[in-house]
């Protein structure tokens, strides 16, 4: 008898490889969307390649064996679980730019100062809102210092209303700069011994 004839190949082997190429697919797919959305042309036709490729192995082998429905359930967990894989990758490679947009109903110099001190660049407008006069700050960071800009604001302003939107493309990375570390005294002008 032919190993791939076997119920232990149809109703466990099989599918749990149409599930695991289901979560590798999907989550190309994922990562494929998010590299056309940052107009990243090189990258996502290669990567739509092996997603494309992935889901021809794993569909045609459940048109080979139709009446196994462990497969399918294995193809639909494998969808599921591979958007959920995808997200995760997507975090973690936090691509791209992002800028937030923070409305403080009191002065926002305090913060301005914070952001500044840093390193990040910031563009800051008083204007006015349905109470008053509130402060407008822009600050355009890559996806992976949102999360530092976030803790800055609710440091200075935890009350603040801020947004982040997603951005396509920048023309220049000028809004970031790594702020200079504190200046130390040397042991000799600490201990008074300077010459």
């Amino acid at each position: 008898m032919d190993f791939l004839d076997t119920a232990l190949f149809s109703y466990l082997l099989l599918p749990l490889m149409i599930f695991l190429a289901r979560i590798a697919d999907v989550s190309l797919g994922t990562i494929r969307i998010i590299f056309v959305a940052k107009g990243m042309k090189r990258v996502a036709p290669l990567i739509g390649f092996f997603e494309v490729l992935i889901w021809l192995l794993a569909i045609s082998r459940i048109f080979q064996d139709l009446d196994n429905w462990v497969a399918y359930l294995a193809y639909a967990g494998g969808f599921a679980s591979g958007n959920y894989v995808g997200m995760l990758l997507e975090e973690r490679l936090a691509i791209g730019h992002e800028m937030i947009r923070v409305i403080t109903k009191t002065e926002a110099g305090e913060l301005v100062v914070a952001l500044k001190g840093k390193g990040f660049g910031v563009t800051s407008i008083k204007a006015h809102g349905a109470e008053g006069e509130v402060g407008v700050v822009y600050i355009i960071v890559k996806r992976s210092m949102v999360k530092n800009v976030l803790k800055i604001i609710n440091d200075y302003n935890p009350r603040a209303l801020y947004t982040i939107e997603s951005i396509r493309m920048v023309n220049r990375e000028v809004f970031y700069q790594a702020a200079p570390p504190p200046h130390k005294k040397s042991l000799l002008h600490r201990h008074g011994k300077s010459k």
